[in-house]
């Protein structure tokens, strides 16, 4: 991981943290070029009532809009968080690259149980058991404690 990486990571952390302040669950993504351009980013938005509203099926829809096949073939999701089995199926589904992401699902899946939180409607899964070949990395030790920390603050305001 190199600071160019971890500058990426750490804007989807800050990003993740806009959307706790915003009222959302803490994620953030980075959509990255080959070249190193961030072409896109976003977090969770879902407070409005639509769980889908995550920010790495927003960039697997902008992707494809935007981008060629090869293009996307290339680029890398930055992310606070591992991808939940639909957001890695759309991301399989537009051909997007590599991702990369701070913490994992099983690590958030401890995190929550720890806290008390009900388990997800859906099926934690490895996103290489949703799409198998694709290049992952993560956890990223350098930034997991900061999403570890959103995730406190945003169940300690729940309680």
């Amino acid at each position: 991981m190199d600071n160019r990486e971890l500058g990426y990571l750490t804007r989807a952390v800050e990003l993740a943290e806009e959307a706790l302040n915003a009222g959302d669950e803490p994620f953030g993504s980075v959509l990255v070029s080959a070249e190193g351009d961030v072409l896109a980013e976003d977090r969770n938005r879902i407070a409005g009532g639509d769980s889908t509203q995550h920010p790495e099926f927003f960039l697997a829809r902008w992707a494809a809009q935007h981008m060629t096949p090869e293009a996307r073939a290339k680029a890398t999701v930055y992310t606070s968080g591992e991808h939940c089995p639909m957001c890695a199926a759309a991301h399989g589904w537009v051909g997007l690259g590599r991702i990369v992401y701070v913490s994992s699902s099983q690590q958030l899946s401890r995190w929550l149980d720890d806290l008390g939180v009900s388990p997800s409607p859906v099926a934690i899964l490895p996103i290489q058991q949703v799409v198998p070949g694709l290049k992952v990395e993560g956890p990223i030790a350098e930034l997991d404690e900061r999403v570890h920390a959103l995730h406190k603050r945003r169940h300690a305001r729940l309680s």
